[in-house]
């Protein structure tokens, strides 16, 4: 028996996401009559597989993580949003959980925390002891919405907003290989680092030197990395390059800013 929509809107984000924004939004078409897709230029037909599995694709070229979603929270109908990554996968529990919420009404709460869990190439699910985020992914559009940052997508509340967590995880889909991961990494880091500068950040130089080994134990042990064996330990090595990355662009940065003042200067002395 197909169960009714929720006055529920659906956004993600995409660029050349063809491999797996199929599964993504099939395992909420369900949920919800309003599937919003932004997309900024993909190149690999992303859009036109969104389209066919009834989602509205609307393109927006590429302002930033946070301007991005706050854009595809803009182009929503219902006043309950639930946001997804287009490597992220809703499995059947969490679906459950979310329409559970619904079924007396209103829910109680003004927005929702659910727990991430990443899974690597070559698993189903995650593993039983991989480590989670749970940031707020479901939220009345009223008492929330997307901060502006441009590296950052965290959902920023209104003061005193109810909030819950539910039960059950998304499925986090986020490396299709080694060498994708770092160079999405890589690129990341360039945004990293015009931010730090953007801010007026003055990192030390001596974060260079602890940087690397420090986020390596900080993955491997603390985000318990350990227990994926040899991929664990390769994907934290690549975690730990990432956060000594942006900290090496920004001080390199720095260095560039400073000697181009110390010319200009020489060459207004010489005039």
């Amino acid at each position: 028996m197909t169960q009714s929509p929720l006055p529920l809107s659906i956004f993600i984000i995409t660029r050349n996401e063809a491999d797996r924004i199929g599964r993504t939004i099939a395992a909420v078409a369900g949920l919800s009559d309003d599937i919003v897709v932004v997309d900024s230029g993909s190149t690999d037909g992303t859009p036109e597989i969104a389209a066919r599995l009834g989602a509205r694709v609307i393109h927006n070229d590429w302002p930033g993580y946070g301007p991005q979603k706050r854009f595809a929270e803009d182009q929503c109908r219902h006043a309950w949003l639930l946001n997804i990554d287009a490597d992220e996968l809703v499995p059947p529990d969490l679906a459950g959980a979310i329409r559970a919420l619904f079924a007396g009404g209103e829910p109680d709460a003004d927005a929702y925390e659910i727990r991430i869990a990443e899974v690597f190439p070559g698993e189903r699910a995650p593993h039983p002891l991989a480590y989670t985020l749970a940031p707020v992914r479901l939220y009345r559009r009223d008492k929330g919405r997307y901060a502006s940052s441009t590296v950052h997508d965290r959902v920023q509340l209104v003061p005193g907003a109810r909030v819950k967590r539910l039960k059950g995880a998304i499925h986090h889909f986020s490396v299709r290989s080694l060498g994708d991961q770092l160079a999405k990494l890589n690129s990341y880091t360039d945004a990293l680092a015009l931010d730090l500068d953007s801010r007026g950040a003055k990192v030390s130089v001596l974060r260079l030197f602890v940087e690397f080994p420090a986020s390596f134990i900080k993955a491997y042990i603390g985000r318990r990395h350990i227990v994926r064996g040899t991929y664990g330990f390769m994907t934290a090595m690549n975690f730990a390059f990432f956060r000594y990355l942006r900290i090496a662009k920004h001080l390199e940065r720095r260095r560039l800013a400073r000697q181009n003042d110390e010319k200009a200067q020489a060459d207004g002395n010489d005039g």
